[in-house]
């Protein structure tokens, strides 16, 4: 596992660098030097996430 520290500069120029380092370990947002944030992404791979669906049921509109 490999640990990622990027500044929030650098990660506002690159996204993509950090989603693709948060596949391999965590990732720490640094904000004026000292850790702000982190991004993990834990065994993506063998995660089962299943959101459960929103049940949304029509209503009578009035438009008088």
């Amino acid at each position: 596992m490999t640990t990622t520290t990027l500044s929030s500069r650098e990660l506002n120029q690159d996204v993509s660098r950090a989603k693709t380092a948060a596949r391999s370990g965590p990732v720490f947002i640094t904000d004026g030097g000292k850790p702000t944030y982190a991004l993990a992404v834990p065994n993506v791979a063998d995660s089962e996430f299943e959101p459960p669906r929103a049940l949304i049921g029509a209503r009578p509109v009035d438009l008088s």
